[in-house]
């Protein structure tokens, strides 16, 4: 197990929209949120953990390390920048409305702290939506926008293989939030497969003790979701047919507590 307290970077690579926003202040905050539930649910007082957020995407002209006052119910602070990875025990990588694949300076960067990250063995790394399409893509998969640009939106159910059953309680198939049209499109050499849906044959990548990630957002709420479809549908990202689909499901049951829990278990097993 890590030292205590577990030093856990959210490398936040989107902020939240609306109401989330007010709520949370930052992505890190709503991070924080799952984490410290899990830690309730897993008996893990939530002083072991030791959350930082930093902001990976605005970077232009800013001090590195300087802190960013996001407010919210979490009075959330972040830093500009990258964490040193001496400082840290893991990190997670947040989802983004960005595309993983773009060649953009701050997308490049990150691919690259990613690659040292898994290179340098110690740090464990969690990925999720978009950060799982990082984590792909510094693994050396293909990242790109699925075909015919078809999206997954609020719940859905993915398929668990032997592995993700293992790790994620058992279960034939997740319940979990999904907001993405970009996949992973294979599965890296020396990466255990976790999980498929119809849409996206890589919904979940694992390797002992280093890397797991998640095409799906444990951490999003249904008033997270809804917000989202709502606000997507008024800039004409989503029609009407994708937009009802994903309203009739956004209430349904989810297993988001369940892999923040198997985040834990990640990060804190030997």
């Amino acid at each position: 197990m890590a030292p205590s307290p577990l030093r856990i970077a959210i490398l936040e690579a989107d902020i939240p929209i609306g109401k989330a926003r007010i709520k949370y202040g930052s992505y890190g905050s709503v991070f924080a949120s799952l984490l410290h539930k899990a830690a309730d649910a897993s008996n893990i007082p939530r002083d072991k953990l030791e959350i930082t957020g930093w902001d990976v995407v605005n970077l232009e002209g800013a001090e590195e390390g300087a802190e960013e006052e996001m407010g919210g119910d979490w009075d959330w602070k972040r830093r500009k920048g990258y964490p040193s990875l001496e400082q840290v025990d893991a990190v997670l990588i947040t989802g983004s409305r960005f595309n993983a694949f773009d060649n953009d300076p701050w997308v490049v960067k990150l691919v690259e702290f990613t690659k040292q990250a898994i290179a340098q063995g110690r740090v464990r790394i969690i990925g999720v939506c978009y950060g799982h399409q990082i984590v792909g893509r510094a693994l050396g998969a293909k990242v790109a926008m699925s075909e015919g640009g078809a999206w997954e939106v609020s719940v859905c159910q993915v398929i668990q293989t032997e592995k993700g059953k293992e790790l994620f309680g058992g279960k034939d198939a997740l319940s979990i939030f999904q907001m993405h049209k970009d996949l992973v499109y294979y599965y890296p050499q020396g990466v255990e497969e976790l999980g498929s849906s119809g849409v996206c044959k890589v919904q979940g990548m694992y390797i002992p003790r280093r890397v797991i990630t998640v095409q799906g957002h444990p951490e999003f709420t249904e008033e997270i979701v809804a917000e989202l479809l709502e606000t997507r549908r008024e800039q004409k990202i989503f029609g009407d047919e994708i937009y009802e689909e994903g309203m009739a499901r956004v209430g349904k049951q989810h297993d988001g507590m369940l892999v923040g829990q198997a985040f834990l278990k990640f990060l804190t097993e030997e």
